[in-house]
């Protein structure tokens, strides 16, 4: 399908590619221009974050590889899989706040997706009761978000992603608000999820020390208009553990990352 003057293309090329964005630009009608020129290229089961100050476009990028929002020129390639029946989707996205229905359980909120998709509700009981075991919440399957946590408010959004099956995860600083503890739980989580599923994964935060601990490679974005002024590789043993938050190598990375990103702070181009 193509969009002039942006293309959007659902085709990848054989070297593994999940996703993949060549001179993208999002400008909006008031000559605002948020993105780019960006290109972007992530490997299928890749963990990669987009490290930036606020107003950078890192949500923005998110946007355009959901097709939520159109570029404005470039070209953004999604790979999609073969079949897209029974309510799989390609992509699963979750956002910064959890947007749960208040007025139902936790188990009619994960299955929502499934519910607009009109699968069969024996195979999507079994879905729904399967992502909820792969994020902890079986047992308040029952419970309405009022009775819940921020936390498993944020776990509950993360189930409902997952229960599409989807090849992408993109979360767009889904921990931020969260206390340090609960969102070092949930870092643990989610690398062990992206362990047992090998989704691809693009990660939206704020945080230095969240974006080395959890991807295989940070990218560090520059102040509006986005572009990527950095990219650095994580290379650690695996699986990684709270040993390496307190190790030499862990630290190494942060200071590597923070140079990088300390020029968008100050106003500077990388």
């Amino acid at each position: 399908m193509e969009n002039s003057p942006a293309s959007r293309g659902a085709d990848i090329d054989p070297a593994g590619l999940a996703v993949d964005l060549r001179g993208v630009v999002k400008a909006y009608d008031n000559g605002l221009v948020a993105l780019g020129p960006i290109d972007l290229a992530v490997r299928r089961g890749e963990f990669v974050s987009l490290l930036g100050p606020s107003g950078c476009g890192k949500s923005t990028a998110l946007r355009l590889i959901a097709a939520l929002s159109a570029a404005t020129s470039g070209t953004v390639r999604v790979a999609r899989p073969a079949v897209t029946e029974n309510g799989r989707h390609p992509i699963g996205f979750v956002f910064q706040e959890p947007t749960l229905m208040p007025w139902t359980t936790v188990r009619e909120n994960v299955r929502l997706p499934l519910k607009l998709a009109r699968v069969a509700s024996s195979q999507a009981n079994a879905r729904v009761d399967e992502a909820l075991a792969r994020i902890g919440l079986s047992e308040f399957a029952d419970s309405y978000p009022r009775e819940l946590s921020g936390g498993m408010k944020m776990r509950v959004s993360l189930a409902r992603a997952l229960v599409t099956d989807p090849d992408i995860l993109l979360m767009d600083e889904p921990f931020a608000a969260l206390d340090e503890i609960t969102r070092f739980r949930l870092n643990n989580d989610l690398l062990a999820l992206w362990r047992s599923l090998r989704k691809t994964v693009i990660f939206v935060t704020h945080s230095v020390f969240e974006s080395v601990y959890l991807s295989q490679r940070v990218l560090v974005m520059t102040p509006r208009p986005g572009r990527i002024a950095a990219e650095i590789t994580i290379e650690t043993k695996e699986p990684r553990s709270e040993e390496f938050r307190t190790s030499a190598d862990y630290a190494g990375y942060c200071r590597r990352v923070s140079s990088a990103l300390a020029p968008a702070y100050s106003g500077q181009s990388a």
